[in-house]
């Protein structure tokens, strides 16, 4: 650019002086010594710009040659530059497209002369991990953290995410929480710690991330809420086998969920296996004051709180509050059969099955009935019970081969009589007498 401007400038001289010549050459006298010359002012000019030209050309001639090695080496930098950025982005593609030796090939090879090293080597260490090598791959984590200090997280997230593909789970965490100790607020260290405490079923893990994952907008507002039910739920579940222990656990628990149905019911039934059941009469009685859940109910006459008839005067108040539903009428006729009200009870479970059957009102139904000795009519129980358990496949098996009740075939008097349940021990000791029992009520 600088040769074709200079040569501008000298073709537009002598362009000038020639315009002036055609109308005064003018006159050049030079004595020097014995040496004189004398020539036209036009001429002279004109010899004396060629003869600046030549040298002028003759310097930079010369300057380049000298300086031809380093003009051939910058080539070679600028050559080899364009060769390893075209691998770097045929490795990129690559990676991208699963050809994982290509990548580790391209990325790897050409890594300490790329502009940004960091990219290939991680590049590559995702590749090694792909095909197997956790070597090289530890190898190209610790050259992407040398080549690099500052990018102690970039190097750290893959290392953890190599290692979560590899399932190597305790690694992975050692390295998530190293990250979120040094960046607490990084929305993707969030996201591997919370995927990780899930795998490991790590739930009060979860509960201290899950204020984090709100505050930085991890996910979304549904998802956040699915996860903190679906944690919640799974600590109720795993609480220690101590009923101060699952009181700590709820405890814990947001408000918003302890009025849901469902943490009730998994809390009032843990508390029932622990044998606290005149606290979970408490829990549910409070529950269902509130609000009807067929759930609670159906708990609710499966437990025997601190006084069973109030508990079953309870159960009839809702009943006239809610309606007949066939769980309140189950539970109702469960209560009467502790309170030992034989016909209230019968009429309670006929009445439940008469809005909707089901195999555990058959079964309740049959064990009373047996228990009063009406045999017939219990085996029929016990038949249709069954007949719904396993949805009449047991029954409709052989093409109406079993025609007839299998349990009413025959039913010989028994030489003691079945316990109605392990719930239900008063009734072991009914006698005829129920009959009139049942008459007078």
């Amino acid at each position: 650019m600088l040769f074709y401007r200079t040569l501008a400038i000298l073709t537009a001289i002598a362009v000038a002086i020639i315009w002036v010549a055609q109308y005064d050459a003018g006159y050049l006298f030079i004595n020097y010594r014995d040496w004189q010359i004398e020539t036209s002012l036009t001429f002279a000019l004109i010899i004396s710009t060629l003869l600046f030209s030549l040298f002028y050309l003759s310097i930079r001639t010369l300057s380049r040659t000298l300086k031809l090695p380093l003009y051939l080496a910058r080539w070679q930098q600028r050559r080899r530059r364009e060769r390893i950025r075209h691998a770097t982005h045929q490795g990129l593609i690559a990676l991208t497209e699963g050809r994982w030796k290509q990548a580790e090939r391209f990325l790897g090879r050409y890594a300490s002369g790329s502009e940004a090293p960091l990219l290939n080597y991680l590049g590559a260490a995702r590749a090694a991990q792909k095909l197997g090598s956790s070597v090289r791959r530890d190898r190209y984590l610790a050259a992407a953290a040398k080549s690099m200090p500052d990018a102690e997280l970039a190097v750290g997230l893959t290392q953890a995410e190599v290692q979560l593909s590899n399932q190597q789970t305790e690694q992975a965490l050692a390295t998530l929480r190293h990250l979120h100790s040094i960046a607490p607020k990084h929305e993707h260290v969030l996201y591997l710690l919370k995927k990780i405490y899930l795998q490991l079923k790590s739930w009060d893990d979860l509960v201290e991330l899950l204020p984090a994952l709100r505050q930085h907008k991890v996910f979304e507002v549904e998802a956040l809420d699915e996860l903190e039910r679906k944690t919640h739920e799974n600590r109720l579940l795993a609480a220690a086998d101590r009923v101060d222990s699952l009181h700590q656990c709820w405890d814990t628990i947001p408000a918003s969920l302890q009025k849901v149905p469902h943490f009730i019911y998994l809390y009032a039934a843990r508390l029932k296996k622990l044998g606290a059941e005149a606290e979970v009469e408490r829990v549910l009685r409070d529950a269902l004051k509130l609000g009807w859940d067929p759930e609670l109910v159906r708990l609710y006459g499966l437990i025997s709180g601190e006084d069973l008839m109030i508990q079953l005067n309870q159960l009839e108040s809702w009943l006239g509050e809610y309606g007949k539903h066939p769980e309140l009428l189950l539970a109702l006729g469960r209560l009467s059969i502790r309170n030992q009200l034989w016909g209230k009870a019968q009429g309670y479970l006929e009445a439940s099955i008469g809005i909707e059957a089901r195999a555990e009102s058959f079964c309740e139904l049959g064990k009373l009935l047996q228990n009063l000795e009406e045999f017939e009519k219990a085996n029929e129980c016990f038949y249709k019970g069954l007949e719904l358990s396993v949805g009449g496949e047991c029954i409709h098996a052989y093409d109406g081969t079993i025609t007839h009740n299998p349990f009413a075939a025959h039913h010989p008097e028994p030489k003691e009589k079945v316990a109605l349940s392990t719930t239900y021990p008063e009734l072991d000791d009914y006698s005829e007498g129920a009959a009139n029992s049942n008459a007078s009520e």
